[in-house]
């Protein structure tokens, strides 16, 4: 604290008035003990972690990318976005409604249900995961003739993958249950990109083939592996935490409320990925593979958005819990601010870096600078609104949210559709920019008509609306 306010004494009054609030602001959100400056300090761990993930994650990337050349780097980045989209669905929206659930039941004190919810929630995943792999092999065996053979023994392979990354959502939602940010994200977004570039590095140092198929194997083990070993830590950590009252079961009631958010949740991964899918039927892997170095590239942006989501869902689910609607509007309006400012920091300087950055795939993978800034138009306006869709699902208006991001999803695909036949990455970056910002608008909205909370960046309290933020 010496040195903090010797820093202060030694700058300029103009940038002292500026600096030495947002000083005070950090001070009091590492300190202080309430539940704000709480999740506060889970957001800050979980942004932290998503600056190590982003390094990481872009590092792999380049290096895969070195290693296999944008044609086969391009088929597996193909693959493996089917992968986590699938895996992702597999949860059937438990990886979610699990937050909401378990901050009822430790307030009911029923840590019974809460035993009951972990289990429930782990085998519905596996179980859900296991047919989508069924169905995948069923497709291969009947169609396998008329996709192209580069296509198929990565497939393949990444079908074995899908129930472990459903099991290991169901883990981060387990763990972000228990303000346990760590636990929650490190496993997912440190160890196993690390895991995947070791793995195919030791095999491509070894003799084997620098090809997707290659690569897809290294993510197979380097999933399996981080996956048992979150079983393990949190079986561990979790011991003795809800007593040893039986495990009680509400699959009835879980499930309804757990459906709608698997509707959400899959609609927005479709969002998400539905530019590389759609690019992935249309063009070449080599496109792909400079769409997806991009895209890659200018999502080092959106960790602030997602570690913000982390660290606000269960903020969200214990006011929500308490009935406290004005406590909600600020937490709310708070998130929006804290996820919009550091974004435009951050894509500025990302954009600005944007072509060197790129160059690091390859020679031509600096074709896709323009794409960068297409889609940071869109993830700033998503920004503006911080994580709506998560104060919507824990405020209970999931089926809202399924119809807002269907109607999203619809107008993505269009565009999409109708873009990059014409355009080709191009239209693939304007058709995704545009869905998103359709998103953000509609999210405003909703949460305003249904709570009563102003979501936007720049709104400030309305006293006249004591609700509103």
């Amino acid at each position: 604290m010496a040195v903090i306010e010797t820093v202060e004494r030694l700058l300029p009054p103009s940038l002292r008035a500026r600096v030495v609030p947002l000083v005070g602001k950090v001070a009091t959100a590492l300190t202080d003990k309430g539940e704000t400056a709480r999740a506060q300090r889970q957001a800050l761990t979980a942004f932290a972690i998503r600056i190590a993930s982003a390094a990481i994650a872009f590092l792999s990337q380049i290096l895969l990318a070195r290693i296999m050349g944008e044609f086969e780097y391009g088929l597996y980045a193909f693959v493996w976005v089917i992968v986590i989209l699938a895996g992702s669905l597999s949860c059937l929206g438990f990886h979610t409604s699990i937050i909401r659930f378990s901050h009822r039941y430790i307030a009911d004190g029923e840590p019974g249900m809460v035993r009951g919810l972990n289990i429930a929630s782990c085998l519905i995943a596996l179980a859900a995961s296991t047919v989508f792999g069924c169905l995948g092999f069923a497709f291969l065996f009947l169609f396998g003739d008329h996709i192209e053979p580069y296509y198929v023994v990565p497939v393949g392979i990444a079908l074995f993958i899908i129930p472990m990354i459903a099991v290991g959502d169901i883990l981060d939602g387990m763990a972000r249950t228990r303000g346990w940010t760590i636990s929650a994200l490190a496993p997912t977004y440190i160890l196993r990109p690390i895991l995947i570039l070791t793995f195919m590095a030791t095999a491509a140092l070894s003799g084997a083939p620098a090809s997707a198929r290659t690569a897809m194997a290294a993510a197979l083990a380097a999933t399996y592996v981080t996956t048992f070993a979150h079983i393990l830590q949190l079986t561990l950590r979790l011991r003795g935490a809800y007593g040893t009252a039986p495990r009680r079961y509400q699959l009835g009631t879980w499930l309804k409320f757990s459906l709608p958010l698997f509707l959400v949740d899959g609609i927005s991964f479709l969002l998400t990925n539905a530019d590389v899918v759609v690019v992935g039927l249309y063009l070449p892997p080599d496109q792909v593979g400079i769409y997806f170095a991009a895209a890659k590239t200018i999502v080092l942006v959106q960790f602030v958005y997602f570690s913000i989501k982390a660290a606000a869902a269960p903020r969200f689910s214990a006011i929500i819990a308490e009935n406290d609607m004005k406590a909600l509007a600020t937490f709310a309006g708070e998130a929006a601010r804290w996820t919009f400012w550091p974004s435009l920091a951050i894509g500025i300087c990302t954009l600005a870096a944007g072509e060197l950055l790129l160059s690091l795939f390859g020679p031509a993978f600096t074709e896709g600078h323009w794409l960068m800034a297409i889609l940071f138009a869109g993830i700033l306006a998503k920004a503006s609104v911080g994580p709506g869709e998560v104060l919507l699902n824990m405020a209970g208006k999931q089926n809202l949210c399924v119809a807002l991001y269907a109607i999203t999803l619809i107008v993505a695909i269009t565009l999409n559709v109708m873009l990059i036949p014409l355009y080709g990455l191009t239209g693939a970056a304007m058709s995704s920019a545009g869905a998103v910002m359709v998103e953000a608008l509609l999210l405003h909205v909703a949460v305003r008509r249904t709570l009563g909370i102003v979501l936007f960046a720049f709104a400030r309290p309305d006293p006249n609306r004591p609700g509103a933020t």
